[in-house]
């Protein structure tokens, strides 16, 4: 993600979003016991203390959010059928939920904030639930045993609102504009839409199928499926992702759009699209999209999903967001560096996704380096001439006070996670080389596609390959408060 909440410039650098996400090892832990949500039947709490060990846990694990998340089981697929109306700012769903216990399941949570739940079905029965805050507590008719496949059926409305956070967090989720909605929602804005396990630990699959007035245009990631159809004076979109996402990556951004479809020269599906009023951008943004993400095909290893291309909305976000397939640049027209690193992030975040928020250097690093990277490969200022350039700050400036490789719960986007997180990577290509350090990139996003990452696999790995000891250097750039003085 970039923003120009603190600058959108040559690096971008994001500001962040609060949020949330769990080590995936702890997705089955059980939850409390003994706390009901208000609303709850006399019952629940002898219910709940005679299911203890089969409550799913109200949050995934990760100890700077400890109520983000949901434990007991892991979505395999959503398929989200939305109707939204502008003038009123309505949101109409149905959210089918496809998931696999990882424990046996007495009770389990969905992360949803706001909007009216009308019915709950958990395998095609009428399941009980209750809200407290964010939370969908849902008690099925049945247990669900461990391993078994499930399917849940939200019935929900009304006008979505998104997260507005701190001055330095900015506002993100399900945006209200004047023709529709942007929608970004880095890192816990899904809840603000549909009902689900937002938090980048537990990615899925995803059907949407969403409906507007006639004259509006609805995207969503990945791919359409057939032609939009038009009855009623409503018109329906249908898309679909079929690799594994994060669920902040999940947008229906919808609004007049203007679009630019195609494919790359190396034959990627590539779709852009553009409010009016950035008409005049539309060629560039397509151009731009096909041409960065066959590069760093070469460099990263193939594109691992089926388009690619960008969006860009009349909403003075300020902020880019790497939704797959579809980055969305929020009321600017971006440059090439910039759409070089939400594009970047198809790799690094969005098919390689952190399961704990603290490793985010391994998503912002990377993408602000491939800046560098881009900026060398047009013949402008090379990697190196750009990493000196930042480590000229004085011995006493902000950047060597924060350690990347440990993203702080209360200050999640600093932007030492993006510049000092590329300077580490700067830091390793010098010292194990280039055959080495490009090796890495390459055999990295091979190991792990469309899966999970760590710090500690990438250090592992970088040593692997380089066969050289590397911890002094990792110490040094990720997790030590002052200016590296050797790498």
């Amino acid at each position: 993600m970039a923003s120009g909440r603190l600058a959108i410039a040559a690096t971008a650098v994001l500001v962040g979003t609060l949020g949330t996400v769990g080590c995936s090892a702890s997705r089955g832990e059980s939850g409390p016991t003994s706390v009901v949500a208000d609303g709850a039947s006399p019952g629940a709490a002898d219910s709940a203390r005679r299911h203890a060990g089969r409550i799913g846990a109200p949050g995934i694990g990760d100890p700077d959010f400890p109520t983000d998340g949901n434990g007991g089981y892991d979505v395999d697929r959503y398929r989200l059928k939305l109707d939204y109306r502008p003038d009123t700012r309505h949101l109409s769903g149905v959210a089918g939920i496809e998931a696999k216990a990882t424990q046996d399941l007495a009770r389990f949570n969905l992360d949803l904030s706001g909007l009216k739940v009308g019915q709950v079905t958990v395998n095609d029965a009428a399941a009980q639930f209750q809200r407290s805050g964010n939370e969908l507590i849902v008690t099925p008719a049945k247990i669900i045993p461990e391993k078994s496949a499930f399917t849940v059926k939200v019935t929900y409305a009304g006008e979505p609102k998104p997260v507005r956070d701190s001055p330095n967090l900015g506002t993100y989720g399900f945006i209200p504009t004047a023709d529709g909605a942007f929608v970004a929602c880095e890192p816990n804005g899904a809840k603000t839409w549909f009902p689900g396990n937002d938090h980048p630990a537990d990615k899925a699959r995803y059907d949407f199928e969403i409906t507007v007035p006639e004259g509006l245009t609805a995207l969503a990631n990945g791919e359409l499926v057939g032609e939009p159809s038009t009855a009623g004076g409503k018109t329906t979109f249908t898309w679909r992702e079929s690799h594994p996402m994060a669920s902040y990556l999940a947008t229906m951004t919808l609004g007049k759009f203007e679009l630019r479809q195609g494919k790359t020269a190396a034959g990627i599906k590539n779709i852009a699209a553009v409010d009016p009023r950035y008409q005049s951008s539309l060629d560039s943004l397509y151009t731009l999209s096909g041409k960065i993400t066959d590069y760093w095909s070469t460099v990263f290893g193939p594109y691992p999903f089926s388009s690619t291309g960008g969006v860009i909305d009349d909403f003075a976000a300020g902020y880019a967001l790497e939704n797959q397939t579809k980055p969305m640049y929020g009321g600017f027209k971006p440059g090439d560096d910039i759409i070089a690193h939400e594009l970047a992030h198809q790799w690094f975040g969005d098919s390689l996704s952190i399961t704990r928020w603290k490793d985010l250097w391994l998503n912002e690093g990377f993408a602000t380096y491939a800046e560098w990277l881009w900026s060398e490969h047009k013949g402008n200022a090379t990697a190196e001439r750009i990493f000196r350039s930042h480590y000229s700050a004085g011995a006493d400036a902000a950047i060597w006070k924060y350690p990347p490789g440990r993203a702080k719960p209360e200050d999640l986007f600093n932007s030492s996670v993006y510049t000092r997180g590329g300077m580490t990577l700067h830091a390793l290509r010098q010292r194990i080389g280039d055959p080495a350090f490009f090796t890495l990139l390459k055999t990295w996003n091979a190991d792990h596609k469309y899966g999970y990452v760590t710090t500690e696999e990438f250090v592992a790995l970088a040593e692997k390959i380089s066969g050289k000891q590397l911890d002094d250097l990792f110490n040094a750039w990720l997790f030590t408060p002052k200016k590296p003085t050797t790498w």
